[in-house]
């Protein structure tokens, strides 16, 4: 059975997000886009999308026919590309997201490198702090920093991530150091939105921190700055803060206390029958550049 023509409409739908997006895809006017997708949707008998003057969103689903679709979508172009001669060339699209300061601090700075050694991958870089729908977004490979990474995804581990407890020392003259865990609710904690409680481990006995932070915010670079500040005490990744710690411009505080010891650095892609070349490279690029050795640094606690 040949693959629905309009099934390939439906597929750049969900990809593009986007009508007019869709039509510049498949070389079609929006017009024609939108009357085979209606077509689609009376003939299977489910409503596939919610269209507004603004924005295009899958309805619950049209978010599961297009997850059915994509590892079908994917392996007939991995057959197109094969057929065409370029199975084994590393080229075209590739899209990657990564957390907002972890690409900044240790993707960026390296990214010419990769450009240069493979000039016709088309590059496009998203950086998020939430976790992407791979899915939905149509991300290639994502930088994720968890415990542990859900099945369903391809997961290369790339290093640990530490966290330790750390404040700007104008912070500590004001307030005081902490001398325990339970002195923690005397002070100015700092976290972004959905970084508490903070589940700490120490001396093989674990804690939970569970306090409102001082500052609200959605961004992870803003309670570093607010600790560099001296706004109050942070849970940072030692990626983030190894300089800031080996120049003293933040202090550690109550070691041997850090964040769960789980926590790793990923490069995750959908598991698909071909995994693109151009894949394949970027993660044999992040193994090179993401060493967790750089931020290493002495112990030093106040």
């Amino acid at each position: 059975m040949a693959f629905d023509p309009d099934y390939a409409v439906f597929a750049a739908v969900a990809e593009a997000g986007s009508m007019t997006g869709a039509a510049r895809m498949l070389r079609l006017s929006p017009a024609a886009v939108s009357k085979r997708l209606a077509a689609l949707e009376q003939r299977l008998g489910a409503h596939l999308v919610h269209r507004t003057t603004r924005r295009l969103a899958l309805t619950p689903a049209g978010e599961r026919f297009r997850d059915d679709l994509a590892p079908i979508v994917s392996a007939l172009r991995a057959a197109e590309a094969r057929v065409a001669g370029r199975g084994g060339k590393t080229a075209g699209r590739l899209t990657v997201s990564a957390p907002t300061s972890f690409g900044r601090l240790h993707i960026a700075p390296h990214l010419a490198t990769f450009i240069a050694r493979y000039p016709e991958v088309e590059l496009a870089i998203d950086l998020d702090d939430g976790f992407v729908d791979l899915h939905g977004a149509r991300i290639d490979v994502a930088v994720r920093i968890a415990p542990a990474i859900a099945d369903g995804f391809v997961a290369h581990r790339l290093a640990g991530s530490r966290r330790l407890l750390c404040a700007a020392p104008a912070y500590l003259e004001r307030h005081g150091t902490p001398d325990s865990i339970a002195a923690l609710t005397r002070h100015r904690l700092l976290a972004a939105e959905g970084q508490m409680p903070w589940r700490l481990s120490g001396g093989g006995r674990p804690a939970i921190v569970r306090q409102k932070s001082h500052v609200r915010t959605n961004s992870s670079e803003m309670v570093r700055e607010l600790a560099l500040g001296g706004a109050g005490i942070a849970l940072r990744s030692l990626w983030d803060v190894a300089s800031d710690l080996a120049q003293g411009r933040l202090v550690r505080i109550l070691a041997p206390w850090q964040g769960s010891a789980s926590a790793a650095i990923y490069a995750v892609h959908l598991p698909t029958p071909h995994v693109s070349p151009a894949v394949t490279a970027f993660v044999a690029f992040l193994r090179e550049v993401v060493d967790e050795a750089d931020w290493a640094m002495p112990e030093r606690a106040g």
